[in-house]
This record gives structure tokens, C-alpha cells and sequence, in this order.
């Protein structure tokens, strides 16, 4: 039991001090932000108070909440310190929610503000920055949130279930994987907006609306469709989603605006669908899918196993 309490220890005051140094350096980094960007635009106005705000969001909130966790880091009072962070922790999905926008906006003032691009390249050509720029720091928050996770769970396993330190740990450890699925959620939507809205581009017209709420992209690919009389297979790309089926054929490649397009040819709904494999167990011969919907049966087909199997099990979620 000595030696397990000594191990733990050891683990402990070796992970805790990795958390201070690393604090340290994510303080400094936040500290280049606060000074050389928000308190000087501030104070010369180059930036209207709305545009600033949308582009740094609460940093410098998250700035003070880590300097008084660093601060009680220092004097070895982990409890104070997690306290305080877990009361702040909501600053960090705020400031995810805003990023976004804040990329948006940053790049319009640089594109159309001319006394700010002046500025920003010359902050950035400071010893201090070490050749990083404005954007290389703004997502340092989000990363910070991921490596607290990691810490406070190291934390709270090498600490002795009975000490007052561990409650205050436990809650930490709660209260940071919240606010990570508040986070991870945001960037998953994100990036599922973007997908559609590169699937929407793709398609050809306006018929086919890819951007609804709620709908979740999830693969593409091109595949072969046997028709049911014996004509030739017809090479068809595929979209799926967590509602749809979108089947699509390649526009003309001499089209003046549309030879990269393709055109949509049928939506098919996944409500009410089922899907069988007709056959897939030969390796060398790939595999045929049977999909079945109220009106239409769509046989298709992939010379590749792996292909056809990773179809398969993504259409019987998404149908599921």
C-alpha cells in the first residue's frame, strides 16, 4: 500500500507539474493576443467595438481565468485553482461557437480594412511571435480545453479517493468533458455544413436541396447500376446521408459552365428502404447491393469488396 501510495505520488506531482508548465506557456501565448492585438486595437480604435468583439470573442476572459489558475497552480493549491477554471469553463464553448465567425470577420477587415492589415503584419513581425501569425493563436483555447481533459484525468486517477482533492478533481473531470461535447458537437456541425454545402456546389441547378437542418452527411462514391433488362451498367456517383440517397451522373464535359457538375437524376428517401447484399464473398469479384425502396429496386454494384462491404454498413445505419 506504501508503494502504490508512492507511485501515485510520484505520477501525481510529476503530471501536476507538467500542468503548470505547460499553463505557463498557453498564458504566454494567450498574452500576445491580449496585448499586442485586443488592448492596443482597443485603445487606437482601428477596429469598430462590435467587429472586435466578434473576433476575439471572451479571450480575454479566458485569459484572466487562466492566470488565476496558474496562479494557485503556483502556489500548489490545485483545489482553488480547478475550482475557479470549472467556474469559467463555459467561456470555452462561447468562444467555439464564435470562432467561426471570427475567421469569417478577420479576413473580411483584412481584405477591406487597410490600416489593419498594416497593423496585424507589423504585431506579427515582433521577436515575441516567433513567426506566428494572428490565426495560428486564435485557436489555442480549444486546443488548451483538450489537453485539460487529459490532465485532470491523470490527476484525478493518481489521487487518493479519500483526500478533499479528489472530489474537486472528479467534478473537474465532469465539468471539462461537458463542455468538450458542447465543443465537439460545434466543430462536427461545422464540418457537416461544409460538406453539404460542397455537395449542394457540386450538383447542378437549384432542384435538389442538399442544405436542410438535421440532415447528416455521411459518404460518397461512385458506383456501378445494373439495370434491370440487359443493357450496359451505368457508372453513377452516389451521395448518402442520413435521409437521402442522391444518385447523380456526370454533366457533359464539353458544357461550357457545368463539365465539372454533376447532374442529380433521383432523390431516393431512406425511410421505408431496405438493404440486402445479393452476393459480396468473393474477394476478387467485389460485391452487389440490393436497395430496396416502396416504388424502385436499385441493384449496385463495385468491383471492390472492401468498397461494397463499407457501403453496405453504412446504408444499414443510416436506413436504421
Amino acid at each position: 500500500v506504501e508503494e502504490q501510495r508512492a507511485r501515485w505520488e510520484r505520477k501525481r506531482s510529476r503530471t501536476a507539474k507538467e500542468l503548470l508548465e505547460t499553463e505557463h506557456k498557453y498564458l504566454e501565448q494567450l498574452d500576445l493576443v491580449v496585448t499586442y492585438f485586443v488592448t492596443i486595437l482597443k485603445a487606437k480604435g482601428t477596429l469598430k467595438p462590435a467587429v472586435l468583439e466578434t473576433i476575439f470573442g471572451p479571450l480575454e476572459s479566458i485569459y484572466s481565468a487562466s492566470h488565476v489558475l496558474s496562479f494557485h497552480l503556483e502556489r500548489g493549491n490545485l483545489e482553488k485553482g480547478l475550482e475557479n477554471l470549472c467556474r469559467n469553463l463555459d467561456l470555452y464553448g462561447h468562444y467555439a461557437e464564435n470562432l467561426e465567425q471570427a475567421n469569417k470577420t478577420l479576413k473580411e477587415q483584412l481584405r477591406k480594412n487597410k490600416s489593419f492589415r498594416r497593423f496585424k503584419k507589423l504585431q506579427e513581425t515582433r521577436p515575441q511571435f516567433q513567426g506566428r501569425g494572428l490565426e495560428d493563436l486564435l485557436p489555442l483555447p480549444l486546443q488548451r480545453l483538450h489537453q485539460y481533459k487529459h490532465f485532470f484525468r491523470d490527476l484525478l486517477e493518481n489521487t487518493s479517493p479519500d483526500s478533499a482533492e479528489h472530489q474537486e478533481l472528479a467534478k473537474a473531470v465532469k465539468s471539462v468533458s461537458e463542455v468538450s461535447r458542447w465543443v465537439q458537437g460545434i466543430i462536427e456541425n461545422r464540418e457537416n455544413s461544409l460538406q453539404m454545402l460542397r455537395v449542394q456546389k457540386l450538383l447542378k441547378g437549384q432542384k435538389t436541396h442538399v442544405l436542410t437542418p438535421g440532415r447528416w452527411y455521411i459518404r460518397e462514391g461512385w458506383l456501378l447500376v445494373v439495370p434491370s433488362k440487359g443493357e450496359e451498367l451505368k457508372r453513377r456517383m452516389f451521395f448518402l446521408f442520413s435521409d437521402i440517397l442522391i444518385a447523380a451522373k456526370p454533366c457533359h464535359p464539353l458544357h461550357p459552365l457545368n463539365s465539372h457538375k454533376l447532374a442529380c437524376q433521383a432523390v431516393y428517401p431512406l425511410h421505408q428502404c431496405t438493404v440486402d447484399k445479393v452476393f459480396g464473398h468473393t474477394r476478387s469479384q467485389g460485391g452487389l447491393l440490393s436497395i430496396s425502396f416502396p416504388h424502385k429496386t436499385l441493384l449496385l454494384m463495385s468491383s471492390n469488396q472492401q468498397d461494397i462491404n463499407d457501403w453496405y454498413r453504412s446504408l444499414t445505419a443510416a436506413v436504421r
